[in-house]
């Protein structure tokens, strides 16, 4: 069931209807009065339409398709390292600097991606290709530190030959 209808007035063009069903296939896993529980997916689903990061407008579009106070959305953007709330590039990275990554040699594969990448945690490439996320406290893969997760996907035991590869195989 859609929930499209319900929005405020100025909202309605922000979410598009791929966007709406993906939202509308998590709202259904719930029970009706746990929409809450929907909403890093449809932050996800509305980040992914709009090139990888979500503004302020589509936060608030999320939160007025759900009919949840703006309130809640923005708590989850901005507690979830997952969802931007600023441009990133076509590629996210993200490397865990936690203590087993750390005392396995996390600050050491920091040090060689932004030499790589010539950027600093947090910047992106002049090309708009690669975003170096801030820095990491857990990316949950201990046993396989040091790590980094590259567009949701999980890289372990990395030394520098291995990332060198990761990257360059970027497009």
């Amino acid at each position: 069931m859609s929930h499209k209808a319900d929005f405020i007035a100025g909202k309605q063009d922000l979410l598009n209807e791929e966007t709406c069903a993906t939202i509308d296939h998590w709202v259904a896993k719930f029970p009706p009065e746990n929409k809450r529980s929907a909403l890093i997916q449809a932050l996800l689903a509305a980040q992914e339409q709009n090139g990888g990061w979500v503004n302020t407008d589509m936060i608030e579009a999320v939160a007025d398709y759900l009919g949840l106070p703006p309130v809640w959305a923005y708590e989850v953007a901005s507690f979830y390292s997952m969802i931007d709330e600023k441009p990133v590039g076509k590629h996210k990275v993200n490397i865990c600097t936690n203590i087993s990554c750390w005392l396995n040699g996390a600050e050491d594969i920091v040090d060689h991606v932004e030499k790589k990448l010539g950027v600093k945690l947090g910047e992106t490439t002049g090309d708009q290709r690669i975003t170096l996320v801030v820095e990491e406290e857990c990316l949950a893969a201990c046993c396989g530190a040091p790590m980094m997760v590259v567009d949701g996907h999980y890289h372990e035991n990395l030394d520098t030959d291995k990332i060198d590869k990761i990257l360059d195989g970027l497009d």
